[in-house]
């Protein structure tokens, strides 16, 4: 296990992840957005110091023996986030998520209304071929599904449920920013400014200081370990959902 002194922080210390679940073979957290779960050969950044950050951040005892992490979220995302605490639960659901028997459910406030109101993008994505910290939607590129139902509209914008049927780096990101509705606060697919648009300075104000794409990992099911786990909306979501609705 690494020293605690040579592992990065998770992020500012204003947010910090909490404990879902505990039941002794899965870990669940709910990460929020700015937590970093990004690995490299650098010092500090290997997968064993982001897993003890995160059970330190979470007030959980750092074992000698480290739980492996099942999945990922990219920094701007919050929600759920699994861990097994063995090999053996690692192995089963690591090929849970592979073989698309984990059911994923995301929740994403997007700019505009998506017409029809429910629908599948099944567009295959590859490295945008202009810049290669980017994804695209490619010819030939691999396969990608995600369903999305809309849940309410409000001015400028709705509130999406949407279920990933592949696990493409940035999928949701780019099959919304490719139908024309980015989401809100994601710069980097085009979502970042449309609040310039918005009539109501309240509401543009709110929207203008959304830092990150409004993304969250609200449930993870694995029918097969009879898991279930959710994770509510963060107060920045919930908020401007309420002011929208006010």
């Amino acid at each position: 296990m690494p020293p605690a002194d040579s592992r990065p922080p998770l992020g500012d210390g204003a947010r910090l992840p909490r404990l879902l679940l505990d039941d002794g073979a899965v870990l669940a957290l709910d990460k929020p957005s700015g937590v970093s779960m990004a690995t490299s050969s650098r010092p500090g950044r290997s997968e064993p110091d982001v897993v003890a950050r995160l059970l330190e951040a979470c007030g959980l005892a750092v074992p000698q023996v480290l739980p492996l992490l099942v999945h990922r979220l990219d920094e701007g995302t919050s929600g759920v986030v699994l861990l097994a605490r063995d090999a053996a639960t690692h192995r089963h659901l690591s090929k849970a998520f592979q073989e698309r028997a984990a059911r994923k459910t995301y929740r994403a406030l997007v700019w505009g209304h998506p017409v029809p109101s429910r629908g599948l993008a099944d567009a295959p994505l590859g490295r945008d071929p202009r810049d290669g910290r980017k994804m695209a939607v490619r010819e030939g590129g691999k396969p990608a599904v995600t369903r999305w139902t809309t849940l309410r509209r409000y001015p400028s914008v709705a509130d999406l449920e949407l279920t990933p049927e592949t696990g493409r780096t940035h999928q949701i990101r780019v099959h919304l920013a490719a139908k024309g509705h980015p989401i809100v606060g994601d710069d980097f697919y085009g979502g970042g400014t449309r609040w310039r648009g918005v009539r109501d300075p309240v509401a543009r104000g709110a929207f203008a200081a959304v830092a990150h794409p409004l993304l969250h990992a609200a449930r993870v099911v694995v029918a097969s370990l009879g898991l279930d786990v959710e994770a509510p909306l963060p107060a920045e979501y919930s908020g401007l959902l309420a002011l929208l609705a006010g």
